[in-house]
């Protein structure tokens, strides 16, 4: 089943089933009038949305044509965003970049931040940016959740897991370094995040989606150059499952919090990136100076991102974002 928020005027939308084919919608408000009431009700609401993702299938006269650029984040706004460094690899580069360490309990536990929530970009919003700030795109995979108690089972976390969602997690990179010298994280670094237009169902990656990981590929692009063909479950060191159990060790994550895998990366550099920091470490490992060095993203530069599982579905849409002038 995936899902969208269709903008209606209101600051929450209104949710969304859509059709295997991306073409059409249907609106089902006799199971929740957004996405946010859905998580809160989610073994009430599930079955009524199911039902209309069916008959969208089974029906073509059924429902509405949908318009991508109508639509919002599926969460416009979250109770919650954690992010993890789930991938080792991104970890090591991007400290590596800063000349900074890797804390020593990076390979037992992940390391997790709290980031802005309350505005999520659509997949086509803008990205300010200022050459000053360094600003660089995350392509991630993030879970939307239902209610979990502190302390949960790893079959606990994995059955909260409602839903999967394609994310930008934009880094202003030379910001970051100063704010992280004070000791208190990060605040002005990490701006709001975009979200690929569909939310999905685990069941919609079917043998793709095991071990609490999501296999696939995912495409990375910048001014439509291809810098990243990446494998999404390979080299992920800590799961979803891992981040969840992690993130409620001393408390529950509300329906509705997002809870991020951190950037894909491989530890194969033939792959290629997912952001621009990691090229940019790879190409200074490789002997190239300072001015060859992959630029990060100023005014009228382009971001797209996919996602795609082993047999070709691109389930989650596409992120097509532009730089323009903060």
């Amino acid at each position: 089943m995936r899902l969208a928020t269709l903008n209606n005027g209101r600051r929450d939308g209104q949710l969304v089933v859509v059709s295997a084919d991306a073409r059409r919608c249907l609106a089902v408000p006799e199971a929740a009038p957004t996405l946010q009431a859905a998580l809160d009700d989610w073994d009430q609401a599930a079955p009524l949305l199911r039902a209309a993702a069916a008959r969208l299938d089974a029906e073509p006269a059924a429902g509405q044509p949908l318009e991508l650029a109508a639509l919002l984040a599926p969460l416009p706004r979250a109770y919650q965003w954690v992010d993890a460094s789930g991938y080792l690899s991104h970890m090591e580069r991007v400290r590596r970049a800063r000349g900074a360490e890797m804390p020593p309990s990076a390979r037992t536990e992940p390391v997790i931040y709290q980031g802005l929530s309350d505005r999520n970009l659509a997949w086509c919003e803008d990205i300010p940016a200022d050459p000053a700030w360094g600003t660089d795109l995350e392509g991630e995979l993030a879970v939307i959740v239902g209610d979990l108690g502190p302390a949960p089972t790893p079959e606990q976390a994995l059955a909260q897991v409602r839903l999967l969602v394609l994310v930008n997690d934009v880094s202003l990179r030379a910001l970051i370094p100063g704010e992280l010298a004070k000791g208190f994280g990060f605040f002005h670094g990490k701006p709001a995040s975009a979200f690929g237009p569909f939310a999905v169902t685990p069941d919609e990656l079917g043998a793709d989606w095991r071990e609490g990981r999501a296999f696939g590929r995912l495409r990375v692009e910048v001014n439509g150059q291809v810098r990243g063909e990446l494998r999404t479950g390979d080299d992920q060191d800590f799961s979803f499952v891992d981040i969840l159990r992690y993130a409620t060790r001393t408390r529950g994550l509300g329906a509705g919090s997002i809870v991020g895998a951190g950037t894909v990366s491989n530890r194969d550099a033939s792959r290629g990136v997912a952001c621009i920091v990691e090229q940019r470490t790879l190409q200074q490992l490789a002997g190239q100076g300072p001015d060859a060095l992959a630029p990060y993203l100023v005014p009228g530069d382009t971001v797209g991102l996919s996602f795609h599982t082993d047999d070709g579905r691109e389930l989650f849409g596409r992120i097509e974002q532009k730089a323009v002038a903060a």
